[in-house]
């Protein structure tokens, strides 16, 4: 049942354009399974018997929640920002008319209930069973790389010292200081299937196990997965290793080799398109809490979120 309008959403301006940011909630509103999730974190939910206040429908939490992570806003920002604008509010089912934004310590909770719950991870498979069941299924092929997201290295807070859950590495001739996620995407639907979280002077081989199904026939990485054949054969049995060749100063690649890099590379840069959804499209380029858990939650959502933002527009045309 559609609710009704108030003086509050009422609007009054002659001129009015839908801005991107109204363009791309209206996709997310039909794209994401919102039933689905709140089936999953129903039984973790409080219930309040008696005559105690009922707490806040978990579709509206889940809705600001995915709203912090779309928009990269802090707790206190997405109160704000959801007082502010009315695309958001109207996202949110939130009439001004009738009540208030939950406030920040709401939206503190929420996220600490998927948090202790280990939601995430539910969530993230939830979403891709769903794809599934549209017809955007995880193929034979599996491409697997790591990115790292900064973290803080200031030592100007109430500790006196960094993360301790966070690690420098160097790439380059550059030093990086926080963690790292590992991806498994789908060769042919760009799907992520597999996630795993680790500090950043992790290298990205020892990963590569965690990041395949088992029924892959090929398995594409950058030079960084060179020489793990064993360890792709000991989880997925009938994967050919199509992972970049990498060559030695006394022993350089060949012209074949290199052309074979470059032929592998044309498939493995679909792994590329995830990271910058993640890190461009979301903003998510830096730590926003302390540890990793909390971090590496955040971004096994934010990936989750990812596949279906690539795959919107056959979502909308199927399910709206």
């Amino acid at each position: 049942m559609e609710r009704q309008t108030t003086f509050a959403d009422a609007g009054f301006d002659k001129y009015q354009k839908k801005t991107r940011r109204a363009q791309f909630l209206e996709q997310m509103e039909i794209a994401v399974p919102w039933k689905d999730l709140v089936r999953v974190i129903e039984p973790y939910y409080p219930v309040v018997k008696g005559r105690g206040r009922p707490p806040i429908g978990i579709e509206r939490m889940l809705r600001i929640h995915f709203l912090q992570i779309w928009f990269s806003l802090s707790d206190p920002a997405v109160e704000e920002a959801l007082y502010d604008i009315k695309s958001m509010r109207e996202f949110a089912r939130i009439d001004l008319g009738r009540e208030p934004v939950p406030d920040e310590t709401t939206v503190c909770k929420f996220r600490h209930l998927l948090e202790e719950n280990d939601l995430a991870q539910q969530l993230f498979e939830t979403v891709n069973a769903y794809l599934s069941t549209q017809g955007i299924k995880v193929s034979n092929g599996t491409i697997v790389d790591a990115s790292i997201v900064n973290a803080p290295s200031s030592t100007k807070n109430k500790d006196k010292q960094r993360d301790p859950e966070m690690h420098q590495t160097k790439k380059g001739n550059e030093w990086y200081f926080g963690m790292k996620m590992h991806i498994g995407v789908d060769s042919r639907t760009g799907v992520v299937h597999s996630v795993a979280i680790s500090a950043a002077n992790v290298h990205d081989s020892t990963m590569i196990e965690q990041l395949l199904h088992g029924d892959e026939t090929r398995v594409w990485g950058d030079s960084a997965y060179t020489g793990q054949r064993e360890k792709i054969l000991g989880k997925a049995p009938y994967a050919q290793d199509f992972t970049h060749r990498r060559g030695v100063r006394s022993k350089p690649l060949s012209d074949i080799d290199k052309a074979k890099n470059t032929t592998k590379s044309r498939v493995r840069a679909r792994v590329e398109h995830v990271f910058r959804v993640i890190k461009q499209q979301f903003g998510m380029t830096k730590t926003r809490y302390r540890g990793l858990k909390k971090n590496g939650d955040c971004i096994v959502m934010a990936i989750g979120l990812a596949n279906i933002y690539t795959h919107r527009r056959k979502l909308v045309r199927q399910v709206g």
